[in-house]
């Protein structure tokens, strides 16, 4: 079946896409859900609109991604934990923490699922933290976790 999606769909298309799928696909889940609808001619020239749309808007918002990616890089967001003799945290610093701290220190408010922390820190020292703004800024901010 041929459709024209409306929002993104993960490992299937962007809004605005014109793609063929399965037919159970697009009928039990893509056109009930509202993510797609079928394609004719009238609605392939709307989904060109919404394509030229969504490249502003990805345009828009990667400058302020990189922006921010500017700001942040040469920063050093400092942290204090409560930690033992030998360097390890009584706890962790997870990423609402780290956000938070980057908030304070540089104005710059980000979500906290855009950092790419795959454990908690555990220990007292410089980490880095990758950081996922959009699908083409993607970059590292350092963080010092020090002693309490």
């Amino acid at each position: 079946m041929r459709i024209v999606l409306r929002a993104d769909v993960a490992n299937v298309g962007k809004k605005g896409d014109i793609i063929d799928v399965a037919d159970g696909f697009a009928r039990n889940f893509l056109l009930p859900k509202g993510h797609a609808i079928k394609a004719s001619d009238g609605i392939v020239q709307q989904a060109q609109a919404m394509r030229r749309s969504r490249d502003l808007k990805d345009a828009k918002d990667r400058e302020s991604a990189e922006t921010i990616a500017r700001t942040l890089v040469p920063q050093v967001i400092k942290l204090k934990a409560r930690a033992g003799n030998e360097g390890r945290l009584f706890g962790s610093v997870t990423a609402p923490e780290i956000v938070a701290a980057v908030q304070e220190q540089t104005g710059v408010e980000l979500d906290r699922r855009k950092l790419r922390l795959d454990d908690p820190i555990r220990s007292l020292g410089t980490h880095e933290v990758p950081v996922k703004l959009h699908s083409d800024v993607e970059f590292r901010i350092t963080v010092e976790v020090e002693k309490q």
